[in-house]
């Protein structure tokens, strides 16, 4: 799931982007942003970039697995047609 501290920058980035005259109501925007940003991830199927990189590590070990194992099939293969 995305951090409070990304949510946070997203909703700092909106409120610096409003017209002086908004930001009297600076708070509050603030607040119904972040909700309805929160709630908008909440139904997105996302992952934390901890997540993604444990998997994606576990995937790397699955293809050197696979590949060596490739090869040794190869090679009984080979040795089979002898």
């Amino acid at each position: 799931m995305i951090d409070a501290k990304t949510i946070e920058e997203f909703t700092r980035r909106i409120s610096d982007a409003l017209p002086q005259g908004a930001q009297v109501l600076q708070q509050d925007i603030e607040k119904n942003v972040r909700a309805v940003v929160s709630s908008g991830f909440e139904k997105l199927d996302l992952v934390s970039r901890e997540e993604f990189e444990v998997q994606s590590a576990v995937l790397m070990r699955t293809r050197e697995k696979l590949e060596a194992l490739e090869k040794q099939v190869a090679a009984l293969e080979a040795s089979s047609l002898k």
